[in-house]
């Protein structure tokens, strides 16, 4: 997938007078897909950003979550994709067409290995399941294991720990706490990223906003400027840059083994209640969804998306 910033029209003015109710709108956004289950992996791709972690698997960085371009409704967009080892011990690691609202292979064939009534045929299609990935627009603001990227625009992926931890700080459980939007250039917030390894697995529960502040203490020369360095969302949703169906079922094929115009071993023949295509903008709730968020699998599927297209 090539995503290209789009050149800087819109009115900078225009950025500071709408951001008045951005928190309502951002909230009722996040709750339209809340209930849903609905592209790039960023391995090897400069324009995203990561957190480095030691070999104890601690890391720390501070971010500044940044608004979306002009013809944007969201500063962040979310995606889902699939990774998983076949038999033939080929990598199946692609974006989900579900994503986009449209029928996708791998989540048929969760949906008739759920149904079939074996808890084996469960269990593969949870090995299987869909992941869902956010990435929005942010400024690196301290990166103590990467000085170089400090200042620089990125794109960061994250998972559905940091999303609820943003959506918090728009909707705090306690009376005392103000709501933020962290996104607002003017009111929004730092965001410290605290990573430990607890019980083997990435933790980002120590994560956190700092208070609320100007980002560059409102210097505006300075805002406008990170402000035409955004990235547009909405390419990580244009059908175009994902695999047709049927590029992604032989591609499925290929990994499971499985011929060309055979039945899969892994579909037995049955009604189909498969993991629900989802657009950014749908309502309905699917009836069966083996999704998962990405926080805690992304160093290890990048490595192997890279080997799988190095194959």
């Amino acid at each position: 997938m090539h995503i290209q910033r789009r050149k800087y029209t819109m009115s900078f003015a225009n950025l500071k007078s709408s951001r008045g109710s951005s928190i309502d709108k951002l909230v009722k956004a996040a709750e339209a897909v809340s209930t849903k289950t609905d592209s790039k992996s960023g391995y090897g791709d400069d324009r995203f950003w990561k957190p480095t972690r030691d070999k104890a698997g601690n890391g720390y960085a501070v971010i500044r979550l940044l608004p979306c371009q002009e013809g944007e409704d969201l500063p962040w967009v979310r995606y889902w994709d699939h990774g998983f080892k076949g038999p033939t011990g080929l990598w199946y690691i692609e974006n989900s067409l579900t994503s986009i609202g449209q029928d996708d292979p791998v989540s048929e064939s969760n949906g008739l290995l759920w149904n079939s009534g074996r808890d084996e045929d469960k269990n593969i299609a949870r090995d299987r399941k869909r992941r869902l990935h956010y990435v929005s627009n942010i400024l690196v603001v301290s990166d103590p294991s990467n000085p170089a990227n400090e200042g620089k625009v990125f794109l960061y992926k994250f998972g559905k720990k940091i999303f609820d931890k943003i959506m918090e700080s728009m909707q705090p459980a306690f009376e005392d706490e103000t709501p933020i939007n962290p996104y607002d250039f003017w009111e929004g917030a730092e965001f410290k990223i605290k990573i430990r390894k607890v019980e083997g697995w990435v933790n980002y529960d120590k994560s956190e906003f700092a208070k609320q502040s100007a980002l560059y203490e409102g210097d505006e020369e300075r805002l406008e400027e990170v402000y035409g360095k955004l990235y547009s969302l909405q390419d990580f949703l244009k059908p175009e840059n994902y695999k047709t169906y049927d590029e992604l079922k032989a591609k499925m094929n290929k990994v499971l083994g499985v011929d060309a115009g055979a039945p899969s071993m892994d579909m037995p023949a049955m009604n189909v209640v498969n993991e629900t295509p989802m657009t950014q903008t749908a309502t309905a709730a699917p009836v069966m969804d083996t999704s998962t968020s990405s926080d805690d699998e992304d160093d290890t599927l990048s490595y192997f998306a890279k080997l799988a297209k190095e194959n």
